[in-house]
């Protein structure tokens, strides 16, 4: 996955085609908002101590 600067510096960048551009930027929001996503499940688990036990975080990822 793209880090997130990368992503947004696509988004920023001058569009070539509308509809081509158009579709790209809402994938490229969508991946956005995925990873976003992501960093709130892993921060609400990790607020209720949820692998406090044996399990490792990296395992969301897999998800």
């Amino acid at each position: 996955m793209d880090s997130l600067d990368d992503i947004i510096a696509v988004l920023e960048s001058p569009e070539t085609t509308k509809r081509t551009s158009s579709k790209k930027q809402k994938r490229k929001w969508r991946e956005i908002e995925a990873f976003k996503d992501k960093q709130r499940l892993r921060k609400e688990l990790q607020d209720l101590d949820y692998f406090a036990d044996n399990l490792d975080l990296e395992e969301l990822d897999l998800i």
